[in-house]
C-alpha cells in the first residue's frame, strides 16, 4: 500500500461531496464530548466536524494530512486550531481526554503507526471514537474501475493499493496490540446518495480516485470514468439518483 500526497479539490469536496462530514455529525453524538474536555480531530477535512465538536468542548484541535484542506479549514473557522500532520507520525505538546476521527482512517497505509500515535497522544482512560471505511467499502466502484482501466492498458494503474478496508476483527486486534481496551465495533452497509444525478460516480472518482488516474491523459481519464459510470448503472444507479456503495466500521475505545 502506498502514501500518497492527493491532491484534494476542497471546491468539490464542499460543493458535491459534503456527506462525508454530514454523515459524521452522528458519530459527534457517540463521542459525546464534554465542555471540560481537550479533543484531538484527526483528518478534520475543511473543519465541519470539528467546528461541531468545538461548539460543545472547549480545546478542539483539527489535523489533516492535506495542506488544501487545513487551509480551507483555517479560512472557514479562524478561530479554531488547525494544523497539518500525518495520521501515522504526529506529534503534539498535550494528550487528549478524546480523539475523534471520520472518514480518514482508511487512508492511513501505516495504520499500526496511526494506532500507536493515538494511544500515546491519549490520557490514561482516554478514548477513541473513530469511523472509516471497512471490509468491501466502493468495491463495486473499484472494480469495475479496475477493470475498465485494464481494458484500456493502464495496468500499473489498476493494480494500486490506495485505501486500507479492514474487517472489525483486524482491525480492533491492532487496536488490543497497542494498548486498547475495545468497548464497541460495528461494520455496517451504508449506500450513500451522490448529489449529481447525472455524473454522481464521475465526480466521486475525481474526488477520491484521482491517483489512479497518474499517467493518463485527461481525455482518456475522462472517457474511462463515463464507462465506469455506465458499467455500474445497473448497481449503482435507482429511482433516479446515483449510490456510492459504502461500507462502514464504528470503533469505540479506551486507553
Amino acid at each position: 500500500m502506498q502514501q500518497l500526497n492527493h491532491q484534494w479539490n476542497t471546491k468539490l469536496y464542499n460543493e458535491k461531496h459534503s456527506f462525508v462530514y454530514d454523515y459524521g455529525a452522528s458519530l459527534i453524538d457517540l463521542l459525546n464530548p464534554k465542555p471540560e474536555e481537550r479533543i484531538l480531530d484527526i483528518g478534520c477535512g475543511s473543519g465541519e466536524l470539528t467546528a461541531a465538536i468545538a461548539a460543545v468542548s472547549n480545546e478542539v484541535v483539527g489535523i489533516d494530512f492535506s495542506p488544501n484542506m487545513v487551509e480551507k479549514a483555517r479560512a472557514q473557522f479562524p478561530a479554531l486550531a488547525f494544523q497539518i500532520g500525518d495520521a501515522s507520525d504526529f506529534k503534539l505538546a498535550k494528550q487528549f481526554d478524546a480523539i475523534f476521527s471520520n472518514a480518514t482512517l482508511h487512508w492511513v497505509s501505516r495504520y499500526k503507526e496511526a494506532a500507536h500515535c493515538m494511544y500515546d497522544h491519549l490520557v490514561p482512560g482516554g478514548r477513541i471514537v473513530v469511523e472509516f471505511g471497512g471490509t468491501q467499502n466502493v468495491e463495486a466502484i473499484i472494480n469495475t474501475l479496475r477493470s475498465t482501466l485494464r481494458l484500456w492498458g493502464y495496468t500499473e494503474q489498476a493494480f494500486l493499493d490506495l485505501w486500507y478496508f479492514p474487517s472489525i476483527g483486524t482491525y480492533t486486534s491492532v487496536l488490543e496490540s497497542v494498548g486498547f481496551k475495545v468497548t464497541f465495533a460495528q461494520w455496517y452497509d451504508r449506500p450513500t446518495e451522490l448529489v449529481d444525478e447525472k455524473e454522481g460516480i464521475l465526480d466521486w472518482l475525481s474526488m477520491f480516485a484521482k491517483p489512479f488516474f497518474k499517467g493518463v491523459p485527461e481525455e482518456n481519464a475522462m472517457e474511462i470514468k463515463k464507462e465506469v459510470q455506465k458499467n455500474l448503472t445497473t448497481q449503482l444507479f435507482r429511482d433516479g439518483k446515483w449510490y456510492a456503495d459504502y461500507k462502514r466500521i464504528r470503533v469505540v475505545a479506551y486507553k
